[in-house]
């Protein structure tokens, strides 16, 4: 498994210290130090079953000033998450090729 984390998010680490209590094995990625890539952000909106908007943090003063009233295309709206991973909805826990967005963290029952 893979929990993409955001140490500075509280239900981020919430869902890092349920998955630390279940002892399953996974890997942290702090998206913020380490980017995702258009392919990269591709492939986990499909893990997700989600279109790329639903990925985006749509309070976040970045595409409030950005984005937020332009017409977008779902590959726009992908680059915009990988030029601004703060954008990125989280936590989002991934096993094998299903993922979700960990909120509220019990969500990660539904691919465990």
């Amino acid at each position: 498994m893979i929990i993409y984390h955001n140490p500075k998010c509280s239900k981020s680490r919430e869902c890092l210290l349920q998955l630390e209590q279940l002892s399953a094995g996974f890997e942290v990625v702090k998206y913020l130090e380490k980017p995702l890539s258009v392919d990269e952000l591709k492939d986990l909106i499909q893990k997700l079953n989600i279109k790329p908007i639903e990925l985006v943090r749509q309070k976040e003063p970045i595409w409030i000033q950005n984005y937020k009233d332009k017409k977008m295309t779902p590959l726009a709206i992908i680059k915009a998450l990988a030029k601004h991973p703060v954008l990125i909805e989280r936590p989002i826990v991934v096993n094998g090729n299903k993922a979700v967005i960990a909120r509220p963290w019990e969500r990660v029952n539904e691919i465990i």
